[in-house]
Order: structure tokens, then sequence, then C-alpha cells
């Protein structure tokens, strides 16, 4: 079957919306990768990592926070793989990084770049990469203040994504046309929200698929 890598963040891996610091929830089960993968009836290749930024390593979290170094670790360690789906960004929207929106969307196109690149490609025997924008993050809950601005500095992040996949003839996505961030903490997915996600992700990338095949 056809192989799937996700590489995204904390909403790629299935972190619950988080409303105590000290809370210690389990793992979504039916995240949206899975949910995908199955819907599609693909094998499938996780590595959402909670904390990954586009290209920022985090003084909390460690330089290996940045998410070049891990899109070339996986895909020299994974594949061959038939498409990648990338999704992040909501965690470069953190107070600390004073990072914009087109800064953010500027490196998401450096990832692109790199999925791209003739080596990556002739590894896999060539993939299909697909751009996702997360919804917005807002202010909410026990993580308002390490996302203070963010509501809105993200305003427009789906638009400067879509222009960046455009400038590469990739696939786009928007998340956010058909779900939101939990207001239990403004940034993750509660797991109705995965499951609507995962088979719209897989009815997107189905139909990329038969466009380039018309």
């Amino acid at each position: 079957m056809p192989r799937l890598l996700c590489f995204g963040d904390s909403n790629t891996y299935g972190t619950q919306p988080v409303p105590a610091f000290d809370a210690n929830l389990p793992r979504i089960e039916h995240r949206w990768p899975v949910v995908c993968a199955q819907t599609l009836d693909w094998d499938l290749t996780e590595e959402g990592l909670p904390g990954r930024t586009t290209a920022r390593p985090c003084p909390v979290m460690g330089p290996h926070m940045d998410g070049r170094i891990g899109l070339f670790i996986a895909l020299e360690s994974h594949g061959p793989i038939d498409a990648l789906a990338i999704m992040l960004g909501t965690n470069d929207f953190k107070a600390h990084f004073d990072a914009s929106a087109d800064e953010i969307a500027s490196d998401v196109g450096f990832l692109l770049d790199v999925a791209l690149s003739e080596d990556v490609q002739e590894r896999h025997g060539g993939f299909e990469p697909f751009l996702i924008a997360p919804p917005a993050p807002f202010e909410a809950g026990i993580l308002a203040d390490e996302f203070a601005g963010a509501t809105q500095k993200a305003r427009n992040i789906a638009a400067l994504y879509a222009a960046e996949a455009e400038k590469r003839d990739v696939g786009f996505f928007d998340a956010g046309s058909v779900i939101r961030c939990s207001d239990v903490d403004g940034i993750h997915f509660d797991a109705a929200a995965h499951d609507v996600l995962g088979r719209a992700i897989a009815d997107f990338i189905q139909s990329e698929i038969q466009r380039a095949i018309a």
C-alpha cells in the first residue's frame, strides 16, 4: 500500500487539550494521521513531536524542536514514502519566539523546498508533499500567556501558507476550514476535531492525487 508520512507537532502526535499544568492525559488514539491513513487505506508513518516548530530551536524544550532538523531526519530514516503531509507552525506563535506570520510561512516554505529537493525525491522514488495550515491558535486557558498575541498574529496564516504552496505547485489544505482549536487551551484539538480533520485530509489527498493523474 502507499505510505503517508505525517510530520508535525503535538496536534499530529495527538496531545489532548490541556486544562491544567499537572494534567496527565492520554494521547488521543484516533488522531488525525491515523484516521486519515485508515480512510485512505494507506500505511502510515507518524512524526509528531510536541513542541516542534517550523525552524526555531526552543530555549525551553531544546534545539531539537527545530523542524528543519526533524524533517531531514524523518526523510532519511523512513521510506520510501508516497506522500508527505506537513502541518506545523502553531508553536512558532509562542510569545518568546516573537515571530511574525510572514516569517513562519517563509520557514514552512523552506520545509517544502527540502521535501522537493532532488536528492530527497530520488531517495524515495518521488513523492507528493502536501502543506496543511493548522487552525489559528488563540489565547485561552493555561496557555494564554505562553501564546500571548497569537490571536492577532495568526489571523492570516492560512493565506500565507497557501501562497507558499502555490509558489511550489504543492497541494494545500486549510485545517481551519473544517475545525478550530479547543476553547480549553486555544492550541490543541479534541477527539471529535481529530476525526473530522483526518477524514477531510484523506479526501483532500485523494482529490489531489486524482488531479495529478488526470
